[in-house]
Protein backbone atom coordinates (compact mmCIF):
# COMPACT_ATOMS: atom_id res chain seq x y z
CA UNK A 1 0.00 0.00 0.00
CA UNK A 2 1.40 3.51 -0.51
CA UNK A 3 0.68 6.48 2.07
CA UNK A 4 -0.99 9.75 1.04
CA UNK A 5 2.07 11.24 1.09
CA UNK A 6 4.02 9.20 -1.33
CA UNK A 7 1.47 9.08 -3.79
CA UNK A 8 -2.62 10.36 -4.59
CA UNK A 9 -4.09 7.49 -6.30
CA UNK A 10 -4.73 7.69 -10.29
CA UNK A 11 -7.96 6.48 -11.55
CA UNK A 12 -5.94 3.32 -12.77
CA UNK A 13 -4.79 2.33 -9.79
CA UNK A 14 -1.29 1.89 -9.76
CA UNK A 15 0.28 -0.06 -6.53
CA UNK A 16 3.74 -0.49 -7.87
CA UNK A 17 4.67 2.80 -8.78
CA UNK A 18 4.06 6.32 -7.22
CA UNK A 19 3.30 9.62 -9.29
CA UNK A 20 5.91 12.13 -9.85
CA UNK A 21 5.27 12.66 -13.75
CA UNK A 22 8.89 10.85 -14.90
CA UNK A 23 6.86 7.73 -16.10
CA UNK A 24 4.25 7.62 -18.63
CA UNK A 25 1.29 5.86 -18.45
CA UNK A 26 2.37 3.49 -20.42
CA UNK A 27 5.25 2.71 -18.57
CA UNK A 28 3.56 2.50 -15.16
CA UNK A 29 0.69 -0.12 -16.71
CA UNK A 30 3.59 -2.21 -18.22
CA UNK A 31 5.44 -2.08 -14.69
CA UNK A 32 2.45 -2.87 -12.86
CA UNK A 33 1.70 -6.08 -14.72
CA UNK A 34 5.16 -7.35 -15.62
CA UNK A 35 7.16 -6.50 -12.75
CA UNK A 36 9.88 -4.92 -15.11
CA UNK A 37 10.49 -2.12 -17.06
CA UNK A 38 13.80 -1.28 -19.68
CA UNK A 39 14.88 1.91 -20.20
CA UNK A 40 17.28 2.52 -22.63
CA UNK A 41 20.67 4.07 -23.18
CA UNK A 42 20.08 5.39 -19.47
CA UNK A 43 24.08 5.01 -18.14
CA UNK A 44 27.08 6.47 -20.44
CA UNK A 45 29.49 4.64 -22.04
CA UNK A 46 31.86 7.02 -19.77
CA UNK A 47 30.71 5.86 -17.00
CA UNK A 48 30.37 2.24 -17.90
CA UNK A 49 33.97 2.41 -18.91
CA UNK A 50 35.06 4.26 -15.39
CA UNK A 51 33.27 1.19 -13.87
CA UNK A 52 35.04 -1.52 -15.83
CA UNK A 53 38.53 -0.07 -15.15
CA UNK A 54 38.04 -0.32 -11.35
CA UNK A 55 35.92 -3.65 -11.29
CA UNK A 56 39.74 -4.92 -12.89
CA UNK A 57 41.69 -3.16 -10.15
CA UNK A 58 39.28 -4.64 -7.51
CA UNK A 59 40.35 -8.16 -9.63
CA UNK A 60 44.55 -7.14 -9.13
CA UNK A 61 43.67 -6.00 -5.48
CA UNK A 62 45.21 -2.67 -6.64
CA UNK A 63 42.30 -1.45 -4.23
CA UNK A 64 40.58 -3.34 -1.66
CA UNK A 65 37.03 -1.71 -0.76
CA UNK A 66 36.05 -2.00 2.63
CA UNK A 67 33.26 -5.59 3.40
CA UNK A 68 33.29 -5.81 -0.02
CA UNK A 69 33.19 -9.99 -1.16
CA UNK A 70 35.05 -10.86 -4.12
CA UNK A 71 33.72 -13.81 -4.85
CA UNK A 72 35.35 -16.78 -7.13
CA UNK A 73 33.46 -19.22 -9.00
CA UNK A 74 33.69 -22.59 -7.37
CA UNK A 75 34.77 -24.63 -10.54
CA UNK A 76 37.94 -21.59 -10.54
CA UNK A 77 38.81 -21.65 -6.77
CA UNK A 78 41.94 -23.69 -7.52
CA UNK A 79 43.57 -20.72 -9.73
CA UNK A 80 44.88 -18.48 -7.12
CA UNK A 81 45.82 -15.78 -9.37
CA UNK A 82 42.44 -13.50 -9.04
CA UNK A 83 41.36 -11.37 -12.48
CA UNK A 84 38.88 -10.62 -14.76
CA UNK A 85 39.08 -14.25 -16.13
CA UNK A 86 37.73 -15.83 -12.54
CA UNK A 87 35.95 -13.06 -10.47
CA UNK A 88 32.36 -13.25 -11.25
CA UNK A 89 31.07 -11.22 -8.98
CA UNK A 90 31.99 -8.16 -6.10
CA UNK A 91 29.23 -7.94 -3.86
CA UNK A 92 28.69 -4.95 -1.38
CA UNK A 93 30.64 -2.31 -3.36
CA UNK A 94 28.77 0.31 -1.13
CA UNK A 95 32.45 1.31 0.48
CA UNK A 96 34.40 1.80 -3.14
CA UNK A 97 33.53 5.14 -4.15
CA UNK A 98 34.06 4.83 -7.85
CA UNK A 99 31.60 1.65 -8.29
CA UNK A 100 29.22 3.42 -5.87
CA UNK A 101 28.99 6.56 -8.21
CA UNK A 102 26.35 4.49 -9.90
CA UNK A 103 24.22 4.32 -6.99
CA UNK A 104 24.35 8.33 -7.07
CA UNK A 105 24.11 8.90 -10.57
CA UNK A 106 20.85 11.48 -10.82
CA UNK A 107 19.81 9.62 -13.70
CA UNK A 108 19.14 6.19 -12.23
CA UNK A 109 17.52 7.86 -9.06
CA UNK A 110 15.34 10.10 -10.75
CA UNK A 111 13.72 6.96 -12.12
CA UNK A 112 14.48 5.10 -8.65
CA UNK A 113 12.14 7.45 -7.15
CA UNK A 114 9.04 6.17 -8.71
CA UNK A 115 8.88 3.20 -7.20
CA UNK A 116 10.96 4.30 -3.78
CA UNK A 117 9.70 7.78 -2.95
CA UNK A 118 12.26 10.54 -2.46
CA UNK A 119 14.12 8.94 0.61
CA UNK A 120 16.40 6.62 -1.11
CA UNK A 121 18.53 4.06 0.12
CA UNK A 122 21.11 1.95 -1.91
CA UNK A 123 20.70 -1.45 0.24
CA UNK A 124 22.49 -4.20 -1.73
CA UNK A 125 25.14 -3.44 -4.66
CA UNK A 126 26.85 -5.99 -7.07
CA UNK A 127 29.05 -6.12 -10.25
CA UNK A 128 28.33 -9.34 -11.87
CA UNK A 129 30.97 -10.84 -14.57
CA UNK A 130 29.68 -13.62 -15.92
CA UNK A 131 32.06 -15.67 -16.81
CA UNK A 132 31.68 -18.60 -20.39
CA UNK A 133 30.57 -21.06 -19.09
CA UNK A 134 31.99 -24.53 -18.41
CA UNK A 135 30.15 -27.71 -19.09
CA UNK A 136 28.75 -27.82 -15.60
CA UNK A 137 26.91 -24.41 -16.44
CA UNK A 138 27.69 -23.27 -13.03
CA UNK A 139 27.58 -19.66 -13.88
CA UNK A 140 24.01 -19.88 -15.08
CA UNK A 141 22.01 -18.62 -12.01
CA UNK A 142 18.54 -20.25 -10.96
CA UNK A 143 15.19 -18.53 -10.79
CA UNK A 144 14.80 -16.63 -7.81
CA UNK A 145 13.34 -14.06 -5.76
CA UNK A 146 15.10 -11.23 -4.49
CA UNK A 147 13.00 -10.09 -1.42
CA UNK A 148 13.96 -13.99 -0.38
CA UNK A 149 17.69 -12.11 0.40
CA UNK A 150 15.94 -8.96 2.29
CA UNK A 151 14.81 -8.74 5.88
CA UNK A 152 12.57 -5.64 5.29
CA UNK A 153 9.74 -4.44 3.75
CA UNK A 154 7.58 -3.34 2.67
CA UNK A 155 8.17 -5.60 -1.05
CA UNK A 156 6.75 -1.93 -3.33
CA UNK A 157 9.31 0.29 -1.96
CA UNK A 158 11.87 -2.13 -3.13
CA UNK A 159 13.20 -1.67 -6.76
CA UNK A 160 16.18 -3.02 -8.48
CA UNK A 161 18.07 -0.96 -10.64
CA UNK A 162 20.14 -3.19 -13.31
CA UNK A 163 22.80 -2.19 -16.29
CA UNK A 164 24.11 -3.99 -18.75
CA UNK A 165 28.28 -3.07 -19.27
CA UNK A 166 27.73 -4.65 -22.59
CA UNK A 167 25.10 -5.97 -25.15
CA UNK A 168 23.26 -8.91 -23.10
CA UNK A 169 21.69 -11.96 -25.17
CA UNK A 170 20.74 -15.42 -25.30
CA UNK A 171 24.26 -16.19 -26.10
CA UNK A 172 26.04 -14.63 -23.04
CA UNK A 173 23.50 -15.29 -20.75
CA UNK A 174 20.92 -12.16 -20.34
CA UNK A 175 18.65 -11.77 -17.32
CA UNK A 176 15.37 -13.94 -17.90
CA UNK A 177 12.13 -13.10 -16.24
CA UNK A 178 8.69 -14.22 -15.62
CA UNK A 179 6.51 -11.58 -16.20
CA UNK A 180 3.81 -10.80 -13.89
CA UNK A 181 5.09 -13.43 -10.59
CA UNK A 182 5.57 -9.45 -8.68
CA UNK A 183 2.03 -10.22 -7.55
CA UNK A 184 2.60 -13.28 -6.01
CA UNK A 185 3.94 -14.10 -2.76
CA UNK A 186 7.51 -15.03 -2.11
CA UNK A 187 8.01 -18.89 -2.71
CA UNK A 188 11.00 -21.33 -0.89
CA UNK A 189 13.91 -21.11 -2.26
CA UNK A 190 17.11 -23.48 -1.20
CA UNK A 191 20.15 -24.67 -3.47
CA UNK A 192 19.41 -26.20 -7.03
CA UNK A 193 20.65 -29.76 -7.81
CA UNK A 194 23.32 -28.58 -9.63
CA UNK A 195 27.07 -29.68 -9.25
CA UNK A 196 29.23 -26.93 -8.00
CA UNK A 197 26.66 -24.27 -7.41
CA UNK A 198 28.07 -20.68 -5.95
CA UNK A 199 27.74 -20.16 -2.27
CA UNK A 200 24.49 -18.65 -1.60
CA UNK A 201 22.78 -19.13 -5.14
CA UNK A 202 19.89 -20.41 -3.94
CA UNK A 203 16.69 -20.56 -6.38
CA UNK A 204 12.82 -21.51 -6.09
CA UNK A 205 12.41 -25.00 -4.62
CA UNK A 206 10.47 -27.14 -6.99
CA UNK A 207 10.50 -24.57 -10.10
CA UNK A 208 8.67 -25.78 -13.23
CA UNK A 209 11.21 -25.40 -15.75
CA UNK A 210 8.11 -25.02 -18.28
CA UNK A 211 7.18 -21.35 -16.99
CA UNK A 212 6.56 -18.91 -19.36
CA UNK A 213 9.67 -16.53 -19.89
CA UNK A 214 10.98 -13.51 -21.41
CA UNK A 215 14.50 -13.15 -22.29
CA UNK A 216 15.19 -9.20 -21.73
CA UNK A 217 17.81 -8.69 -24.07
CA UNK A 218 19.35 -5.64 -23.59
CA UNK A 219 22.51 -2.91 -25.22
CA UNK A 220 25.22 -1.17 -23.49
CA UNK A 221 23.76 1.33 -21.45
CA UNK A 222 20.10 -0.01 -20.98
CA UNK A 223 19.04 -0.43 -17.44
CA UNK A 224 16.01 -2.33 -16.32
CA UNK A 225 14.24 -1.45 -13.08
CA UNK A 226 12.59 -4.41 -11.13
CA UNK A 227 10.27 -5.30 -8.13
CA UNK A 228 11.93 -8.01 -5.61
CA UNK A 229 9.43 -10.41 -6.05
CA UNK A 230 9.63 -10.69 -10.17
CA UNK A 231 10.96 -14.31 -10.66
CA UNK A 232 14.13 -14.23 -12.35
CA UNK A 233 17.65 -15.47 -13.36
CA UNK A 234 20.15 -16.10 -16.15
CA UNK A 235 21.03 -18.18 -18.45
CA UNK A 236 24.22 -19.52 -20.03
CA UNK A 237 27.17 -17.84 -21.40
CA UNK A 238 28.11 -19.70 -24.05
CA UNK A 239 30.52 -16.97 -25.98
CA UNK A 240 33.88 -16.56 -24.93
CA UNK A 241 33.57 -13.08 -23.49
CA UNK A 242 32.36 -11.77 -20.26
CA UNK A 243 28.75 -10.54 -19.36
CA UNK A 244 28.90 -7.59 -17.29
CA UNK A 245 26.30 -6.11 -15.04
CA UNK A 246 26.38 -3.65 -12.50
CA UNK A 247 23.62 -3.31 -10.02
CA UNK A 248 21.79 -1.76 -6.78
CA UNK A 249 18.73 -2.64 -4.80
CA UNK A 250 17.37 0.33 -3.80
CA UNK A 251 14.82 0.88 -0.85
CA UNK A 252 12.57 3.59 0.88
CA UNK A 253 14.32 5.13 4.16
CA UNK A 254 11.00 4.27 5.22
CA UNK A 255 10.94 0.81 4.82
CA UNK A 256 11.40 -1.06 8.18
CA UNK A 257 13.40 -4.37 9.27
CA UNK A 258 11.25 -7.71 9.83
CA UNK A 259 12.15 -10.35 12.03
CA UNK A 260 12.67 -13.46 9.53
CA UNK A 261 12.74 -16.48 12.47
CA UNK A 262 10.10 -19.06 11.62
CA UNK A 263 9.64 -17.56 7.83
CA UNK A 264 10.87 -19.37 4.73
CA UNK A 265 14.09 -17.11 5.17
CA UNK A 266 15.20 -18.48 8.17
CA UNK A 267 17.49 -20.69 7.06
CA UNK A 268 18.99 -17.86 4.67
CA UNK A 269 19.12 -15.62 7.63
CA UNK A 270 21.70 -18.36 9.55
CA UNK A 271 23.98 -19.15 6.12
CA UNK A 272 24.37 -15.30 5.94
CA UNK A 273 25.12 -14.64 9.16
CA UNK A 274 27.75 -17.91 9.34
CA UNK A 275 29.42 -16.09 6.03
CA UNK A 276 29.66 -12.68 7.77
CA UNK A 277 31.02 -14.37 11.20
CA UNK A 278 33.56 -15.95 9.49
CA UNK A 279 34.45 -13.00 7.20
CA UNK A 280 34.84 -10.39 9.79
CA UNK A 281 36.37 -13.23 12.84
CA UNK A 282 33.57 -11.69 15.17
CA UNK A 283 29.90 -13.76 16.93
CA UNK A 284 28.35 -10.79 17.91
CA UNK A 285 26.83 -9.96 14.29
CA UNK A 286 22.93 -10.33 13.43
CA UNK A 287 21.26 -10.15 10.14
CA UNK A 288 20.19 -6.47 11.07
CA UNK A 289 24.09 -5.38 11.44
CA UNK A 290 25.12 -6.67 8.20
CA UNK A 291 22.02 -4.97 6.11
CA UNK A 292 22.88 -1.83 8.16
CA UNK A 293 26.51 -1.74 7.27
CA UNK A 294 25.74 -2.38 3.79
CA UNK A 295 22.99 0.56 3.52
CA UNK A 296 23.99 3.59 2.19
CA UNK A 297 21.64 6.86 1.76
CA UNK A 298 21.38 8.04 -1.27
CA UNK A 299 19.06 10.69 -1.60
CA UNK A 300 16.65 12.62 0.92
CA UNK A 301 16.87 11.67 4.77
CA UNK A 302 17.24 8.34 6.40
CA UNK A 303 14.41 6.98 8.39
CA UNK A 304 14.03 3.42 9.55
CA UNK A 305 16.98 1.72 7.41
Amino acid sequence: PCSARWCSRSPLSFSYTLDNNLLSTEQRQFYEENGYLVIRKLVSDEDIERFRKEFIRICNKEVKPLGAMIMKDQVLRSQSAPSEKTVNKVQDFQEDEELFRYCTLPQVLKYVECFTGPNIMAMHTMLINKLPDSDKQTFRHPMHQDLYYFPFRPAERIVCSWTAMERADRDNGCLVVLPGTHTEPLRPHGYPKWEGVNKLFHGILDFDENSPRVHVVMEKGDTVFFHPLLIHGSGVNKTSGFRKSISCHFASSECHYIDVKNTIQEDLEKETVEVARAKFNTSSVDLKDIWSFRARLVQGERVNL
